[in-house]
């Protein structure tokens, strides 16, 4: 008596690989990549300061940004957060393919170019 074999199923009854799954990006993921935008849009933090943290809320494909950074001061400080809000969304929205409505910059700490040994500052404590 033989078994019957089992035989793969033909190429005309498989699941597209669009439908077999989905795929989805943890919000520590998400936060990674708009850390890393906000640090590429400021070209690095400042001397002295730290990197750019990113914290992300995503629902469906909606990911809510919230970027603690450093920034370097005297400076545009409006300008320098519209270029880290425009350089996160672009980069979450390619990367990971999420909507992103918003960007909430909290600038955590500011440095002054003139802070140092020899700067009037210091000098005058």
């Amino acid at each position: 008596m033989t078994t019957p074999r089992a035989t793969a199923p033909s190429r005309a009854t498989r699941v597209p690989p669009a439908e077999r799954g989905a795929t989805q990006i943890t919000d520590r993921v998400v936060a990674k990549i708009a850390a890393r935008a906000a640090r590429e849009a400021l070209g690095g933090p400042p001397p002295g300061g730290t990197a750019p943290h990113a914290t992300v809320t995503v629902h469906h494909d909606i990911a809510r940004v919230r970027i603690s950074l450093e920034l370097g001061y005297p400076g545009d400080l409006a300008a320098q957060c519209a270029a880290v809000r425009r350089h996160v969304t672009e980069r979450v929205e390619s990367c990971a393919a999420m909507t992103v409505p918003e960007v909430d910059i909290d600038i955590e700490h500011l440095h002054a170019a003139h802070t140092g040994p020899g700067s009037r500052r210091s000098r005058l404590r």
